[in-house]
């Protein structure tokens, strides 16, 4: 296995440096792969197979977001030809796109996120000028976080021959997509209303002749529209399973091939972190969930307690010769909120950005010395609390 983020990750079977009254790792653990993860200093502080590369499922959608998010307008309209949803592999997820209907971007990206929808996956792709591309967009994308265990052959992490990743890299891009504040959202959204059918005119009485179309009534939607939910568990609930406390996404994913993936974020007392897990074995109901849950709850009790036993590296273009002390974005001066400039990257940095960022609304920060550090104060979006009621 890879070494990226330190020797330990690069070992199979667990690893864990407990220190004092650091609790023991749950026991009931059967991912093939997964890793525990400090969302603000990238400590990763146990994994189990970090490095092993398994296919991923739907949760590449986290690498065919973060890579697309930036490059397509959310306002802009567009309408399926049907050969856009031709490349949908059989029994994929769908969210409902049709073909000779309009979508706004928004729309498609709420299709990705909440339902999986493969179909709006390959529309958008279709908007970037193809899937060719945009597989080689998003494995550009995936070299330049330094998530080498990632090899893309389809967008939407439907099972294909060579198709792979690995718990380390779905949690570095999943930290990635997590800076950018629509990918936060999305990722959030526990439902949402999806766009379907054109409103039809009313039918004719019996012996009418029929009526002509008539436009619909000033504020009244020209297309029908229908609830989608999102299908993280841990965010929604389902039986046997309750939503996480704190959870504010990310990404699941199920195929044959590669059984059920999860990559989530949760904030608990101030503190955010990752949990990747891939393709666990146990018979029990919602296990990936199940598994997910207990890392988290783990994770929360040892922070601070154990060795980190490797680290979330940072993007190559990131500047390593930031001003060591950046002030995060967060609470300032006379206690008020909001992004402080970080100090600018000397311009001798080789392959830098030239500039650290600082994000609003309180995302992950780039960056000192080649790390990450986020807000301490890292607020969740609104949309993690808009659950349904139970």
């Amino acid at each position: 296995m890879s070494t990226v983020g330190g020797a330990r990750l690069g070992k199979a079977g667990t690893q864990v440096d407990l220190g004092k009254g650091a609790p023991v790792l749950p026991k009931k653990l059967s991912g093939r792969s997964w890793i525990v993860a400090d969302a603000e200093t990238g400590d990763v502080l146990a994994s189990h197979n970090a490095h092993w590369r398994l296919a991923p499922a739907s949760t590449l959608k986290m690498l065919f977001a973060d890579t697309l998010l930036p490059k397509l307008p959310k306002n802009e309209s567009h309408k399926v030809k049907p050969a856009e949803l031709e490349p949908v592999g059989e029994g994929s997820s769908l969210v409902g796109v049709k073909e000779n209907l309009s979508y706004t971007v928004h729309d498609l990206w709420l299709g990705v996120f909440l339902r999986s929808g493969n179909d709006a996956v390959h529309v958008l792709a279709a908007m970037n000028d193809g899937v060719k591309k945009t597989v080689k967009d998003m494995q550009a994308h995936a070299d330049e976080l330094q998530a080498l265990d990632t090899h893309v052959v389809s967008p939407d992490g439907y099972d294909e021959p060579g198709q792979v990743s690995s718990a380390y890299d779905l949690t570095l891009i999943a930290r990635s997509g997590l800076q950018k504040k629509d990918f936060r959202e999305y990722a959030a959204t526990a439902t949402a209303k999806f766009p379907g059918e054109p409103i039809k005119p009313p039918e004719p009485e019996k012996g009418e002749k029929p009526k002509k179309a008539v436009k619909p009534q000033k504020g009244l939607p020209k297309r029908e529209f229908f609830e989608i939910q999102n299908t993280n568990r841990l965010l929604t609930g389902a039986p046997g399973i309750a939503p996480y406390k704190g959870i504010a996404g990310v990404k699941n994913g199920n195929t044959t091939h590669a059984g059920a993936t999860f990559t989530g974020v949760a904030e608990r007392n101030g503190k955010v972190l990752l949990v990747t897990v891939m393709n666990p074995s146990s018979h029990e109901g919602q296990a990936v969930y199940q598994e997910t849950t207990r890392l988290l709850d783990w994770g929360f009790a040892a922070v601070g307690k154990v060795k980190p036993v490797g680290v979330l590296v940072p993007p190559k273009s990131a500047a390593t010769n930031a001003s060591p002390s950046p002030t995060a974005v967060g609470v300032g001066k006379g206690g008020k909120t909001g992004p402080t400039p970080l100090a600018a990257a000397n311009s001798g940095s080789s392959g830098g950005i030239g500039t650290a960022l600082a994000v609003s609304g309180g995302a992950l920060v780039l960056l000192a010395g080649g790390v990450y550090v986020v807000n301490r104060r890292w607020p969740l979006p609104d949309l993690a609390r808009r659950r349904p009621r139970e």
